[in-house]
């Protein structure tokens, strides 16, 4: 009968907006609130609303650090593609990650990118006193390289010029990035050199996200240290009740080697356990479900 299915009932408990919703939210009514303050309504308030949140030199003097984080709500009002890029990028690659991060790891990343890449904007143009830096690119780039280490043979394609058809793959992306980067900033900004064009692009910064990103992925995602679940081997105190010896006979007895499964089984698996980190976050899963994670992970990775 329908009334026994569960969005029938009154009971139903209805799924809350995700983190990556609130977070694109935020950036978007950010730019926003930019522009209608820059408008002639509001005699240029922009202006001070920018200086109260975007990151400067002169604000680390004068001792804002909340603006290490709050810059990257804040985008150009004179190139719109920008925010766009940022919001469209943080869509995708957000919700990709989110089944694998959950949503404390993915914010968690976003904000830790976001301060290293200013602190790394910061350090390079300290002495010259640069103007403010705005934009979520440095979370953006964080994410993207993880991207790029959990799938990185994962075909991406995309139209180029929105005409033509181009497919890549995440590690080749990832690494033309960087470099770009690393030539802007040692070519540009570290000498203190405009770009052409007048372009304004904060390699620094995107250094910032993209080592955020790496050190996560390869050192911090499956470390013991940052899973406590998983963690094996630790004595405790005395003053703990030892559990009964049943339960310790049980949990020594050797475990059976898992059957060998194909790729449909495996996942079908993975689609199971991504729905639990959905529904419960990823430190709801056991040893076995991270272990089957990791297994599809790399198998649907290779070439």
């Amino acid at each position: 009968m329908l009334s026994h299915r569960p969005y029938i009932r009154g009971d139903y408990q209805r799924e809350k907006t995700s983190g990556l919703t609130w977070l694109l939210s935020a950036v978007i009514a950010g730019f926003v609130l930019q522009a209608l303050m820059g408008s002639t309504w509001f005699s240029g308030a922009g202006n001070q609303l920018k200086s109260l949140f975007a990151l400067s030199i002169s604000t680390l003097h004068d001792g804002w650090v909340w603006t290490l984080f709050t810059h990257s709500f804040f985008h150009s009002t004179d190139f719109i593609f920008h925010v766009v890029i940022n919001c469209v990028l943080l869509y995708f690659l957000g919700r990709e990650l989110l089944p694998i991060l959950g949503t404390r790891r993915l914010l968690g990343l976003y904000a830790i990118a976001t301060v290293v890449g200013g602190l790394a904007w910061a350090a390079v143009h300290w002495r010259f006193g640069a103007g403010a830096h705005i934009g979520a690119t440095a979370a953006v780039d964080a994410l993207l390289i993880v991207f790029a280490c959990f799938f990185p043979n994962q075909p991406m394609s995309f139209l180029l010029f929105f005409v033509v058809p181009v497919t890549l793959r995440p590690k080749h992306v990832v690494g033309a990035l960087v470099l770009l980067d690393v030539v802007l900033l040692l070519a540009y900004e570290l000498p203190g050199q405009p770009l052409p064009l007048e372009m304004s692009i904060a390699s620094s910064a995107h250094l910032g996200g993209w080592l955020t990103g790496w050190i996560y992925a390869r050192h911090v995602h499956d470390a013991s240290w940052f899973n406590p679940q998983d963690r094996v081997g630790v004595e405790l105190p005395k003053w703990i009740p030892r559990p009964k010896a049943a339960a310790a006979n049980a949990a020594l007895e050797p475990v059976a080697p898992a059957p060998a499964v194909t790729k449909e089984e495996l996942r079908a698996e993975a689609d199971r356990i991504l729905d639990k980190i959905n529904s419960h976050g990823f430190a709801a899963l056991t040893a076995d479900e991270k272990r089957v994670l990791n297994e599809a992970r790399n198998l649907l990775s290779r070439k």
